[in-house]
């Protein structure tokens, strides 16, 4: 694809495939997708993606659950007979590579959201679970390849996309993708931005604490320990644990734009049967997110600290911390050519190029730290209404990005290397 195709060429093939992005994610909404269950979300995308591009179902194995950074939130999820979706349009050669990433699992519905999975489309607003998280996503890379193709050109380097499963409870789907060892020049992780060039992205580890108490009736309280109690201090310390580790986390360029970027979330506390008894076990589950300064591994033997320096005498003994879900923060130089020439890319094409920071964490870790390929996060839709019964997306933001995506493209994947 030569750089002589002007914007208005640009624009006026995305629009010509509108429709059907549209069409393609109303079919996507429909398909109640939760993690383990995107095998027909998987199917409709190969269906739309065929004839414009090549389309490789990517098996799934058993044998991922063996693998260091798999995620475990949701048990007994089966991975033989299921798969990721791989798309390719070949280049001519001699040009860059560029690879695209999102996912096709959504979140069970919201609790108040009226018919999830019925999309509606209502002045150019589509609404429904997964219409921005991340559905919307693959119906803009759908628009780039479907107005690829009604132009008829072809790019020097490769353009790749990876839809995949499972990112939602940890990134699984990602994680089969990259031990596969997919070579690249750059990736765009899509997410709901806001259009926004996100150049560094949190990480955050996903934590279970058990506490076991030793039970009995409240008559007799004196030779009782709650596990509940426990937990209550639990989060006590783990609270402070965050407090300290924000404090020590300041002065990274981006991150400090916000006042929280790493926050803990405890999500869910199971504890006790009966008002009148100390139960003999309780669970906490939840999210601590984590800045560049820190990995992974050094939070989590922290965490284990900060309860086992905290707790009294019983509590020391007797709670066991587990972690479900383990990520890396990514960062890439807001000057890297990939994060500065997709900002001029979406200036260009009148959408407002700013580079910045992600307090939520996704996959795009996986790709830049284990695969070393260059990543940034972008896309249309707001992450403020994802996972939420409001959850929409404006076609006209999904048409806007493909354009700035398409633009970037032709200059990233339409010339040799200098």
């Amino acid at each position: 694809m030569t750089t002589d195709i002007s914007l208005s060429e640009l624009r006026e093939a995305v629009a010509s495939v509108r429709d059907d992005a549209q069409q393609f994610l109303c079919e996507l909404i429909r398909v109640p997708s939760l993690p383990g269950k995107e095998a027909d979300a998987i199917a409709c995308a190969e269906k739309w993606f065929a004839g414009k591009a090549e389309v490789e179902r990517a098996p799934l194995s058993n044998s991922l659950r063996q693998d260091e950074d798999y995620a475990d939130p949701v048990p007994g999820i089966e991975y033989d007979g299921r798969w990721n979706l791989r798309v390719r349009v070949p280049g001519s050669g001699g040009g860059r590579s560029l690879l695209f990433n999102t996912h096709l699992d959504v979140v069970p519905a919201s609790e108040g959201q009226s018919r999830p999975f019925d999309p509606v489309v209502d002045n150019g607003i589509v609404r429904g679970r997964g219409a921005c998280d991340a559905k919307g996503q693959a119906a803009a890379i759908f628009a780039v390849i479907a107005a690829l193709h009604r132009l008829g050109v072809r790019l020097n380097g490769d353009l790749l996309a990876h839809l995949v499963v499972e990112e939602e409870v940890g990134g699984n789907g990602t994680l089969a993708m990259i031990r596969k060892g997919e070579q690249a020049d750059a990736c765009i992780v899509m997410e709901p931005t806001d259009q926004r060039i996100l150049s560094s992205v949190r990480g955050a580890v996903w934590f279970r604490v058990i506490c076991t108490g030793k039970p009995g009736h409240s008559g007799s309280a004196g030779s009782t320990v709650s596990a509940l109690k426990m937990a209550v201090r639990v989060m006590e310390i783990l609270e402070g644990y965050h407090a300290r580790l924000l404090a020590s986390s300041r002065g990274i360029a981006m991150f400090d734009d916000y006042p929280n970027p790493m926050p803990i979330t405890f999500g869910k506390l199971n504890a006790g049967n009966w008002p009148a008894s100390a139960p003999a076990e309780a669970v906490i589950e939840g999210v601590l997110g984590l800045l560049p300064n820190k990995t992974r591994y050094e939070v989590m033997e922290e965490m284990r600290q900060a309860i086992a320096s905290g707790a009294d005498e019983w509590l020391r003994e007797h709670f066991r911390l587990e972690f479900m879900y383990r990520h890396d923060a990514h960062v890439l130089d807001p000057s890297h050519p990939l994060a500065a020439g997709l900002s001029t890319a979406c200036r260009e094409a009148g959408l407002a190029g700013d580079i910045g920071a992600m307090t939520a964490s996704c996959d795009s870790w996986f790709y830049n730290n284990q695969l070393k390929i260059p990543s940034v996060v972008f896309g249309p839709g707001s992450l403020s209404v994802a996972h939420s019964r409001e959850e929409h997306i404006h076609m006209d933001d999904i048409c806007s990005a493909a354009v700035a995506l398409l633009n970037f493209a032709r200059n990233w994947c339409g010339r040799s290397e200098p």
